[in-house]
């Protein structure tokens, strides 16, 4: 509107709003809440905690393999029978079972990481008296004991650490390297372990190796290797309000760096799905019961699973228990041509543990997409109601067949005596599929128990070390006695 000059204003009568514009409009309905992250853990954390869980699982299949080169040189030296030095080999397995029955429900409850250091202590303080004894028959088998403890419980934590971090549809994609690096071992060992015999003469250097090991991955996990544990940091939340002597020492030098005193000051507060406790370090010492791990074995659905699970690997460990005599007695190898014949077999293990990580994560999705499931990466999908039994099976009948196959005809052409090659070639494909089977159903075992990933983990690990004890029990007489009729 144009006013003159000195004119008074006009006012303008003020037109009302519609009346639908009066009503007052419902409020939006709240935004859609925010989920809740399964883990605060990084993608690069996540592959340091692989690369570490590997290194750290290493020294079971390790410290095992390298032994089995070392038997015929450990009857000369200690003056005693085949079926004496086997015994120690026995002696391995049983604390294979012993030890994740005591260590894996401990590190659900006490935390991943102290768990770790404390076993690795045992194991370098096993293998620094395996290095120094001489010549007393007695020390061996105790010492062995100790070093299987110490070495055997990571298999069972490691599994509890990757529940810990991984929503189930990607264990796979974890699992996968962790096998590759945990088999090293099994590749190793026995080329190290023949190299030595054959070089020098002497077992004792190998074992000041195993020290070696054992003392850098010690400092490894104690310097980088961060609490998991969903009771202890809950999604990973929990630790910020960990002690500073709970914590990974990068994780304390970062702590002491980045404004200590505030960090004092202020108490930080749980994200949303922090399940970590406020239970302090020695409420969470209480020792499990190591019996636990033994109900889960008598449910009728885990007791088919573990059966999956133990007889591939008392068939893995019949077979690599038999290697020396067939190849010294058949072949007449020498020691380190004995420990080179395991290389197939490892070969097979690391490409069949890393083809096992794809294949599970592969089988998942397509199950999930059978069924009209949409697959939750970010909080993680309900297994009580997801048909993880079928995904983590898909495919096993064909596998089993292949594999009885391939066991089938190895010892058909050992008893034949047929060129060396054939028998090699049979060691890396059954390494190949044993691997994947025991992954398998390992990985299954952990899904079904979610709350107790490392005792659900130990209760395979006394499964399948009784059924491979007693395998070797009856077998190694029925075994000596042939090769014995043979040559």
């Amino acid at each position: 509107m144009v006013v003159a000059d000195g004119a008074p204003p006009v006012i303008e009568p003020k037109i009302a709003p519609p009346l639908s514009e009066t009503i007052a409009r419902p409020s939006p309905p709240d935004p859609t809440p925010t989920p809740i992250l399964y883990t605060t853990f990084t993608r690069s954390e996540k592959r340091l905690i692989t690369l570490l869980l590997g290194l750290a699982t290493i020294t079971s299949p390790l410290t095992a393999t390298i032994y089995f080169p070392l038997l015929p040189l450990l009857r000369t030296h200690f003056h005693t029978s085949a079926q004496a030095i086997n015994l120690t080999i026995i002696i391995y397995i049983i604390f294979q079972a012993i030890s994740p029955s005591i260590f894996g429900p401990l590190s659900d409850s006490l935390g991943r990481r102290p768990v770790y250091l404390v076993t690795l202590a045992l194991y370098v303080a096993g293998n620094l008296g395996l290095a120094v004894n001489k010549d007393i028959y007695s020390v061996l088998v105790a010492l062995r004991a100790l070093q299987s403890l110490g070495a055997s419980a990571a298999f069972a934590v490691s599994y509890g650490v990757v529940a810990d971090v991984c929503v189930p549809s990607e264990r796979g994609r974890m699992l996968g390297p962790v096998s590759m690096a945990l088999n090293l071992g099994a590749c190793v060992g026995p080329a190290v372990g023949g190299w030595v015999a054959y070089t020098s003469g002497s077992y004792e250097w190998v074992f000041w190796a195993l020290v070696i090991v054992g003392g850098i991955l010690w400092l490894g996990v104690a310097a980088l290797l961060p609490e998991t544990a969903r009771s202890v940091v809950g999604n990973g939340s929990g630790r910020k309000s960990q002690s500073w002597w709970e914590r990974s020492w990068w994780s304390m030098g970062k702590h002491w760096v980045k404004r200590r005193k505030k960090e004092e000051r202020e108490k930080p507060k749980a994200s949303p799905g922090d399940n970590g406790t406020s239970r302090s370090f020695l409420e969470r010492c209480r020792i499990q019961n190591p019996l636990a791990c033994l109900r889960m074995i008598f449910y009728p659905d885990t007791f088919l699973a573990l059966w999956m699970h133990g007889s591939f690997y008392t068939v893995d460990y019949s077979l690599v228990t038999a290697v020396p005599d067939i190849y010294k007695d058949i072949y007449h190898f020498n020691e380190l041509k004995i420990g080179l014949s395991y290389l197939p077999r490892g070969v097979g293990i690391i490409i069949g543990g890393y083809c096992s990580g794809k294949l599970m994560d592969y089988n998942y999705k397509v199950t999930a997409r059978k069924i009209g499931w949409t697959v939750d990466k970010v909080s993680g999908d309900d297994l009580n109601r997801f048909p993880i039994e079928h995904a983590r099976s898909r495919g096993s009948l064909w596998l089993l067949a292949i594999s009885t196959a391939t066991l089938v005809g190895y010892g058909w052409v050992v008893g034949g005596q047929a060129h060396v090659s054939v028998p090699l070639i049979l060691q890396f494909i059954q390494g190949f599929w044993g691997t994947y089977f025991y992954t398998t159903y390992n990985t299954l075992l952990v899904d079904v128990f979610p709350e107790s990933p490392s005792t659900a983990a130990a209760a395979a690990s006394i499964t399948r070390c009784a059924m491979a004890a007693a395998g070797i029990a009856v077998l190694q007489p029925l075994r000596c006695g042939s090769l014995g009729g043979r040559v």
